[in-house]
């Protein structure tokens, strides 16, 4: 991203994934010159570039210090990042608990604080339609300030009864690879308590469906989709609650070449094995899908700037309720049709974990709660709604 800092122009560069903790910013001279890291490019190539860059010969100290710069922060494809990459995985392999990455930064950092903040939040809501007996719901996985009213919307749906189930968290995964599934052994700590991940299903789903799943999947360490969702369940039913996080990657294959994604036959294990747990466990499992929509604006590379429920936003609500439409009519297929127009050009982050729940839960329907759409920042807006699924008796 440009630099924030106004004494300290140029692009600054972090690792999304954590492996490396390193910030560096690249002044503007040398922000073309980054082009050449590219794996095809020679030192030479790197060099030439210098020199058109400053019109200077000499460029030998720039070109090293730039390389030791890089390497150095973990932000080349090294045996210096290797080392890195491995280490970290590693120390999230044996790391019993995975704690609160974003306290302190998306939520208070402070229990009490964070018990006020969600009360707040919560507060002045009227419920879903009296008598529905929830299944699933949908929430959002931005920034609890941002989507409010829809984590509201989609929360508030839970009961006291729902305490002794297990809440399957199906969340995306940003990072993650893609048709894949990321599992974790490791209860999740918050600033509310800790809550215990049901160990018997998370090794029954990797027993059965092994080349779809990521075990101790690296991204569980810093992705805050799952971690959202809870924080607002610890509220509403106590720290005890059980949970069964899958961080479920984007189905890039389907939505790039065509069919659909169980077409590849991993994860039509997966699936199918989703579908056998569901039918085994019956009411004892309750399903969380962490789960944004449109993603549109300066940030996500359109042309144009975005302003909630403003212009062309008002045309990405319509495609979006369309789509939202198919999920709740329980339309896996018509669903996922509709994204793969334009090779989802509405960037829906959430598509994997929405189209995992139609194919799990066919004959669940649903039911939109609320729809917003949140400017994350001036020119870049993502939408969501709170979402609940009931089914037929």
């Amino acid at each position: 991203m440009p630099s924030p800092a106004a004494d300290h122009p140029g692009l600054l560069i972090r690792d999304g994934r954590h492996f490396s903790d390193a910030i560096l910013i690249v002044p503007p001279l040398l922000v073309q010159s980054l082009a050449c890291f590219d794996g095809t490019k020679t030192d030479l190539d790197l060099r030439a570039v210098l020199v058109r860059l400053t019109g200077d010969l000499d460029v030998g100290d720039v070109a090293r210090i730039l390389v030791e710069s890089l390497s150095t922060a973990g932000f080349l494809q090294d045996e210096n990042f290797a080392r890195i990459e491995k280490e970290r995985r590693s120390q999230f392999a044996a790391e019993p608990l995975r704690q609160p990455v974003f306290a302190g930064g998306a939520y208070p950092a402070d229990a009490d604080a964070l018990r006020q903040t969600l009360a707040r939040y919560m507060d002045g809501a009227a419920c879903a339609s009296p008598g529905g007996r929830w299944m699933a719901i949908a929430a959002p996985h931005a920034s609890p300030a941002g989507g409010v009213e829809s984590y509201r919307a989609a929360y508030r749906t839970l009961r006291a009864e729902d305490r002794g189930r297990t809440f399957v968290i199906l969340a995306t995964s940003h990072y993650g690879p893609p048709e894949k599934f990321g599992l974790t052994r490791k209860n999740f700590v918050t600033p509310l308590g800790e809550s215990p991940t049901d160990v018997r299903l998370v090794d029954w789903l990797a027993e059965r469906a092994p080349g779809a799943v990521e075990m101790e999947d690296y991204c569980h360490s810093f992705e805050h989709t799952v971690e959202l969702e809870l924080i607002f369940l610890q509220h509403a039913l106590g720290p005890q609650a059980r949970i069964l996080p899958i961080l479920c990657g984007s189905f890039a294959k389907s939505l790039l070449e065509g069919g659909n994604p169980e077409d590849d036959d991993e994860v039509r294990r997966f699936f199918d094995a989703l579908v056998e747990m569901r039918d085994r466990e019956g009411n004892s499992l309750f399903w969380i899908l962490g789960v944004d929509m449109a993603h549109m604006g300066a940030r996500y590379h359109d042309t144009f700037q975005a302003r909630a429920g403003q212009g062309a936003m008002n045309e990405v609500e319509v495609r979006d309720r369309a789509r939202i439409d198919r999920i709740n009519a329980g339309d896996a297929a018509g669903f996922w049709e509709l994204l793969r127009e334009n090779r989802d050009d509405l960037k829906w982050c959430g598509a994997s974990p929405f189209y995992t729940f139609l194919k799990t839960a066919p004959r669940a329907r649903g039911e939109l709660l609320h729809y917003q759409q949140w400017n994350i920042d001036e020119a870049s807006v993502v939408s969501f709604a709170g979402m609940a699924f009931s089914e037929p008796e």
